[in-house]
């Protein structure tokens, strides 16, 4: 099974590379826990979406490290990346989205697979779940069985500023029926407030944190999705992208796929701000201290 690592944007927030920022003392990076963690629950082939001229960073940085412990390949995404025909506005500067990365990895992928962030901590859990969930799917049903970690929305905030979630409704069945993007959600006198709205969420509101769990088939219907947001005439060619979200969205509502909340009550991490590295940090410190990873990753 794989892991589909999106690696293919700057921080810009965090004012540097973030996906190759060390996190410990041993040099490792925020993406290698992810790996070992997907390593550990069974997953045997990494491959990472990245720009093209970040391949010799990414290479000689994190994959010489795993390449020993996991096959691995790269894909490149790329504004021009696009159906023939397409015009590009001379002004877009920036590739299509999250679809728009997995979709650029489709010829190094027939299996199962999951996508994740390449600069967010998902915890051990989120992988094992979403493993054994996509390897026990029957690909070939009618209704396609697509899945999502599901996180505990105050286990993913940060002390520093406020976050945007994508905050998820779902059936009595556990499948997805619908997600409200909250731009600027923070912690404010102990209650979780909607700052855009003015409105306060339960701590146990349920969040995508853009972990997902397709089957191959899923890049047919990519194609296909992305050819048609490209016709739109209500969109921004200049800035709109091809989110996930936009893609879950349209096939659960045509039915062709039910996406599965996997509710985890792992702990998420990101560096969304300079000073979040430091809780980062201490979490991770203290999970090796309590055995919970080796010293040393690879």
């Amino acid at each position: 099974m794989t892991l589909l690592v999106m690696a293919a944007g700057m921080g810009s927030r965090f004012g540097r590379l973030k996906q190759v920022e060390p996190i410990d003392d041993n040099g490792s990076f925020l993406i290698d826990y992810s790996i070992y963690d997907a390593i550990q629950a069974g997953f045997d082939h990494v491959v990472f979406v990245i720009k093209e001229e970040h391949l010799d960073i990414f290479r000689s940085s994190i994959g010489k490290r795993i390449e020993s412990h996991v096959k691995v390949d790269y894909a490149f995404q790329g504004l021009e990346d696009v159906p023939a025909g397409t015009v590009i506005p001379p002004e877009r500067t920036k590739p299509w989205g999250t679809s728009h990365a997995v979709l650029c990895c489709e010829k190094y992928i027939n299996d199962p697979f999951i996508c994740i962030n390449a600069d967010d901590f998902y915890g051990a859990e989120s992988f094992a779940l979403l493993y054994d969930y996509l390897k026990n799917a029957d690909a070939g049903a009618a209704v396609k069985p697509y899945c999502m970690a599901g996180y505990v929305l105050s286990n993913t905030l940060t002390e520093n500023g406020h976050v945007s979630r994508g905050v998820c409704d779902a059936d009595s069945s556990g499948n997805l029926t619908g997600i409200t993007e909250r731009l600027r959600l923070q912690r404010v006198d102990g209650v979780i407030r909607d700052l855009d709205e003015g409105i306060s969420l339960p701590d146990d509101s349920i969040v995508s944190m853009n972990m997902w769990g397709f089957t191959p088939d899923v890049f047919a219907k990519l194609r296909e999705g992305f050819a048609a947001f490209l016709q739109r005439t209500d969109i921004d060619r200049v800035k709109a992208e091809y989110f996930l979200p936009l893609f879950i969205e349209a096939v659960t509502k045509e039915g062709y796929a039910d996406v599965k909340v996997l509710k985890t009550e792992a702990k998420w991490y990101g560096v969304t701000y300079p000073e979040d590295k430091e809780k980062v940090v201490a979490y991770l410190s203290e999970a090796r201290a309590a055995g919970q990873y080796p010293q040393k990753l690879f």
